[in-house]
């Protein structure tokens, strides 16, 4: 067994918790549940499967993080980053205990999971969804989330990454109607994100290189275009009509409607001077 904290995030997850804290009881010291007032059975459930759990009103994910890693008081090696959607395999579970071991003093802070999505009950392997790679195991000293509203990473202050071979699972597809209410609710998270990327101008010195290069050149196309782009890039450049009809609705879904739904909120926030809060938890 790995010296690993695992920090686990919930908002009504009893379909996932089970199978997300079984896949990780096998390597790590220590489970803690961060849950935002479910109202289902998440929280019954995990504290049955050996879980601390603590209640947390919700704000953003870097703020809800941040609270776990400070309530928790992490004193292991390592710290890892698992969503209740998201699960080891046996083959991912022995390979991170042994890269976590392997790295207890070398200068590998980070280590890059490799994830298959499943959307409409089919894994997706074209359209650049896969693998999806998140460094979500990270030594504790060495890592801390970005501070922002939407696609927040872990940033390393010292030290190298090293990415894994064997896939984890990732089941964030529950319905169709789930999948557009939390993308627009992601998409008013992200109109708040950009609106305070552009105040701070931040550069690639305190940001992950995907946040630089959305604000930097994602965001310099023109509204409209840039989602189009987008669409043409996941589904035929990268290869998204091979994974048949699940893989078109999932890339015009991306593109058209959330995507473009970031674009239009963007727009309105120019035009009428609104500002979305981007605060608080999807309401289901």
């Amino acid at each position: 067994m790995a010296d690993i904290t695992a920090i686990i995030l919930t908002k009504n997850e009893e379909v996932n918790i089970v199978d997300c804290i079984r896949s990780i009881s096998g390597i790590v010291k220590r489970i803690v549940v961060v849950d935002s007032y479910s109202n289902d059975k998440t929280v019954e459930l995990a504290r049955r499967e050996g879980a601390e759990v603590y209640q947390h009103s919700f704000e953003n994910y870097a703020k809800q993080y941040n609270y776990a890693i400070e309530k928790a008081i992490v004193r292991t090696v390592w710290t890892l980053r698992i969503d209740a959607d998201e699960r080891l395999t046996e083959e991912s579970a022995v390979e991170l205990d042994r890269l976590c071991e392997e790295n207890m003093s070398s200068n590998v802070s980070g280590i890059v999971l490799r994830f298959k999505k499943n959307f409409l009950g089919k894994n997706l392997y074209h359209g650049g969804v896969y693998p999806w790679r998140k460094m979500n195991c990270y030594k504790t000293k060495a890592g801390k989330i970005e501070d922002r509203f939407m696609d927040e990473h872990i940033i390393l202050s010292f030290g190298t990454t090293v990415e894994m071979k064997s896939d984890s699972l990732h089941y964030d597809f529950k319905t169709l109607e789930y999948f557009i209410s939390k993308h627009n609710w992601y998409s008013s998270r992200e109109t708040v994100d950009y609106f305070e990327r552009i105040e701070k101008k931040n550069n690639l010195r305190t940001v992950a290189l995907k946040t630089y290069l959305k604000m930097n050149v994602y965001y310099k196309l023109p509204m409209g275009l840039r989602s189009h782009i987008y669409y043409l890039y996941r589904y035929y450049l990268r290869l998204g009509f091979l994974d048949g009809k699940e893989g078109k609705i999932y890339a015009f879904l991306q593109a058209y409607w959330y995507r473009y739904l970031v674009d239009a909120k963007i727009y309105e926030c120019q035009k009428s001077g609104l500002r979305y809060s981007g605060k608080g938890s999807l309401k289901e």
